[in-house]
């Protein structure tokens, strides 16, 4: 009995999972985006020099998404400690000056934040299955897009009320860290669980697989540049901070509403099929602000880009599963590398073209053609491979 009460809830799993992404995603890894505009007014902070900020992020995020398949950490401490991280290194840039130690600290954010998604995802996702939520699992992704949007709304209270970076830095810490008090105890479920076993030896991926994970890597640097720069281009062309500080809560709202969206559409398309119609609608979002930048073409951008990069996450993940066979984690392993090197070339080509007074429109219409060539690819080998099975074929839940 008293293990049984041990055990959280599929409702409390679900929130933990929730709250867990939302502070890892949404401040660990992505408050860079709103508090960019900030930084260009007190600190000085070029938009090439902000690439690098979120280049050092991303590096530190799929280092640490490696570390977590060599260490194979137990997935509550993995959530806990990440967390810790998240929240000091947030709370360290409010106190921190010039671009060395900012690159550290956003690097060291990167690391933990994916310490803590993968924490999450291997903590949550069972304790659904066991009670028998499989489906919840989109409330636990929604977290990421609610992370974000709350990032957002921060960053426009402190742009409406003149609230320096410095101190919204230290603010979304100290919010970080405030939640990891109240999470510690209810972690404790797999406190006495050993860490999961790692494969005995890798095994070469099949050709469809490795061909996926490069269309995958192309989502990884579509997808990255209007996440990361989106907020900074609407302020230098937006003079009003209460329109070019909503770009980036519609793109949270976008992403957090997306995950239902998933789970209706999941019932009746594989999730390859599910991956490629969102990828076009990406695309679109990806190219509007390149074609103009105005409020309008903004605020698709925040929506088409915001309302599909979780979809497409969900959905390539599990294409992984099916392609890869046997060896399944080494598959989900090789997508998110793909992934994690995709979003690091993104902000790098904006900070390599920062000479051009086009360097955001450039990098942008080139990550459009290749989301646009990706996508091709994919439907090129689903056809001569037959149709893609649904996802009832798959073994995988609809959502």
């Amino acid at each position: 009995m008293n293990e049984k009460s041990a055990i959280p809830s599929a409702a409390l799993a679900a929130l933990i999972g929730l709250l867990a992404l939302a502070s890892a995603m949404g401040i660990g890894r992505f408050s860079l985006t709103p508090i960019l505009p900030l930084m260009q007014g007190d600190a000085g902070l070029t938009l090439a020099q902000g690439g690098w900020l979120a280049i050092a992020n991303y590096v530190g995020y799929l280092a640490g998404a490696l570390s977590c398949i060599a260490l194979a950490p137990r997935p509550a401490r993995a959530i806990r400690w990440g967390l810790v991280a998240v929240g000091l290194t947030t709370l360290a840039m409010g106190f921190a000056g010039g671009q060395p130690l900012w690159l550290v600290l956003r690097f060291l954010a990167g690391v933990a934040s994916a310490f803590v998604f993968v924490g999450t995802s291997a903590w949550a996702m069972p304790l659904l299955t066991r009670h028998g939520r499989e489906q919840w699992a989109g409330h636990v992704f929604s977290g990421v897009g609610i992370g974000i949007a709350f990032a957002g709304l921060f960053g426009l209270v402190a742009g409406l009320g003149a609230v320096g970076s410095r101190a919204t830095w230290i603010a979304l810490g100290t919010v970080t860290l405030t939640l990891v008090a109240v999470l510690w105890r209810p972690l404790e479920a797999d406190a006495g669980q050993a860490a999961p076993a790692r494969e005995p030896s890798l095994r070469r991926l099949p050709g469809p697989a490795l061909v996926a994970a490069a269309c995958y890597a192309a989502f990884g640097y579509g997808y990255i540049i209007p996440a990361t720069f989106l907020p900074a281009v609407a302020r230098g062309y937006v003079d009003d901070p209460r329109l070019f500080g909503l770009i980036w809560p519609v793109f949270g709202v976008a992403a957090a509403l997306s995950t239902f969206a998933s789970a209706w559409l999941g019932r009746s398309l594989a999730p390859r099929q599910l991956w490629m119609r969102a990828k076009w609608v990406l695309a679109a979002g990806v190219l509007a602000p390149a074609l103009a930048v105005n409020v309008p073409t903004l605020l698709l951008s925040a929506l088409c880009v915001g309302g599909t990069f979780v979809i497409i996450t969900m959905a390539g993940i599990k294409e992984a599963l099916r392609l890869g066979g046997a060896p399944a984690s080494q598959a989900v392993a090789v997508m998110t590398a793909a992934f994690g090197a995709g979003q690091i070339a993104g902000p790098l080509t904006v900070s390599l073209l920062a000479r051009s007074d086009h360097a955001f429109a450039w990098a942008s219409a080139i990550a459009a053609l290749g989301l646009v060539i990706s996508n091709g690819v994919l439907l090129l080998t689903s056809r001569t491979r037959g149709t893609a099975p649904q996802p009832a074929e798959l073994g995988v839940p609809a959502e």
